[in-house]
């Protein structure tokens, strides 16, 4: 099995250190969940990944072939990024943003191939923004400019997606759809590290999970071990109520004490 690696990352940001002794792995074909409470340093992780941000120490690797080393247009072609409320600028059309995912796969002033259009056709058929393919991005709302931003990432076709909190400006139904397609990216064997907010969401549809606290992992595993009550109470300060529903489980948090 293919897995993308991080081992002993640590990162500091000015003085701050935000991220010290940090391991997990990423295997294709799974969800795996990065939980935490705000300020854990669950973005500085995925920024690190993608070398965005300078690790003070550690390794990431991908089939133990070491990440930063890549070249950025290699780098680019495996591991795709949906990134936490992106702001676009440009008035491109929506479909035209989505076109960008393929710039990896292009040679300069290479024109789009059949085979690239329907790509992004079906990444935007996919996230259910196809039908304003020819709006301006910046006429969008912002969840529906979420959208065209995952699609973006999904046309790259890269074996590993990271996305950050990719579900926070949708409503409900949206939120569902985004759910799904992370899950049917793994089933196609797409290794997915997202980051998440929702513990409810991260229970039903992470097939793994790690947890985050003061700069380091709390847990991780199964997401109904990694969110025991314990470490609910640790990582976040709260309690939480459980229940089934037709075979899937749910969870909601409630303050310490609060029946």
């Amino acid at each position: 099995m293919s897995f993308l690696t991080v081992e002993g990352l640590s990162v500091t940001l000015g003085q701050v250190k935000i991220l010290e002794d940090v391991t997990f792995q990423v295997p294709a074909g799974k969800v795996t969940g990065l939980i935490g409470a705000n300020g854990a340093g669950k973005s500085t992780a995925l920024k690190a990944i993608l070398d965005i941000v300078t690790p003070s120490g550690g390794k990431i690797t991908l089939d133990g072939v070491d990440v930063p080393s890549m070249a950025a247009r290699e780098r680019a072609r495996l591991i795709s990024y949906v990134p936490q409320g992106a702001p676009v600028h440009w008035p491109l059309a929506a479909e035209r943003l989505v076109a960008l995912g393929r710039i990896p796969h292009l040679n300069p002033w290479q024109e789009l191939s059949d085979a690239d259009n329907y790509v992004i056709q079906q990444s935007m058929e996919a996230t259910d923004c196809w039908r304003f393919r020819d709006r301006s991005v910046t006429s969008l709302s912002g969840g529906e400019r979420s959208r065209v931003l995952l699609a973006r990432t999904m046309a790259v076709g890269a074996p590993y997606m990271l996305a950050d909190e990719p579900i926070a400006s949708l409503d409900p139904l949206h939120q569902l759809q985004v759910m799904d397609i992370m899950r049917q990216q793994a089933a196609k064997g797409v290794g997915v590290l997202i980051v998440l907010h929702d513990l409810s969401f991260a229970l039903r549809f992470c097939d793994q999970l790690v947890l985050l606290h003061a700069g380091g992992v709390l847990a991780s595993g199964q997401p109904d071990e990694v969110l025991a009550d314990k470490n609910m109470e640790s990582a976040f300060g709260v309690q939480v109520s459980r229940w089934s529903d037709g075979g899937e489980q749910f969870l909601v948090p409630r303050q310490m004490g609060q029946m």
